[in-house]
């Protein structure tokens, strides 16, 4: 198990494609480290996550569903305890419709704001093609010698990450979390009424909790979640 000294006390940015993704893999430990280790922690969600059920994007048909989402997000934020989560507007599965540089101005223009030494962001071989391109957008904007951050670390997504066939997630990182914040992490993704799925589906509450069983048994835990250390420099 890598110690957490590197992430604490630390400002952090969650770079998230869709709005649900900054709760799924790491919401208990983002609620951890808000409430235990004095960490700033801010989101920004990258895209719309809606308009992909339509075979073109049409963001006035789905106009309701944004809307609630935007609620959605604000009830999940309360339940972790991030410092701000940031909205964009990007084309939901469509990323790859949009040149990656477009991508990387965005994820630049708020480390530039918020100054993170941590950022966390999506697994680079997860299926879903928007976190595959978040994470190239991030690993370029994070690059060293023009980046405040000191550390990247690659979470994993519920549905997304388990369903590529070939390409496994390892966790080099368990990171321990309490039973309190995993229930935080289950009730922010219970805000999200378009997004939850029964159990067992790797969205539903019961599966978030088998979830990180899982992980704190392959790290000696009770409870933890799991990450993949892409870069630290001290």
């Amino acid at each position: 198990m890598q110690k957490s000294e590197f992430l604490e006390n630390k400002r952090i940015l969650v770079v998230a494609a869709h709005p649900d993704d900054e709760v799924l893999g790491q919401g208990a430990t983002m609620h951890k480290f808000i409430h235990e280790k004095n960490c700033l922690v801010r989101a920004i969600i990258l895209g719309e996550g809606i308009t992909s059920r339509s075979e073109s994007r049409d963001t006035e048909k789905w106009k309701n569903e944004l809307q609630l989402h935007k609620k959605n997000v604000a009830a999940a934020k309360k339940q972790i305890g991030y410092e701000k989560v940031i909205l964009h507007d990007l084309p939901d599965n469509r990323f790859d419709s949009i040149p990656l540089l477009d991508i990387i101005k965005v994820v630049e223009k708020e480390i530039k704001d918020f100054q993170p030494e941590v950022v966390f962001t999506h697994f680079r071989e997860d299926l879903n093609i928007d976190h595959q391109l978040t994470y190239k957008a991030v690993l370029t904007a994070c690059r060293p010698g023009t980046s405040p951050v000191k550390s990247i670390v690659c979470f994993e997504t519920p549905s997304a990450t388990e369903w590529n066939a070939g390409a496994s997630f390892l966790p080099n990182l368990y990171l321990e979390i309490s039973e309190k914040n995993l229930r935080a992490k289950q009730k922010a993704m219970d805000c999200y009424e378009l997004e939850k799925r029964d159990y067992p589906h790797p969205r539903s509450s019961k599966a978030l909790r088998t979830l990180a069983e899982k992980r704190g048994i392959e790290a000696g835990l009770m409870l933890a979640e799991g990450f993949v250390i892409v870069r630290v420099i001290s």
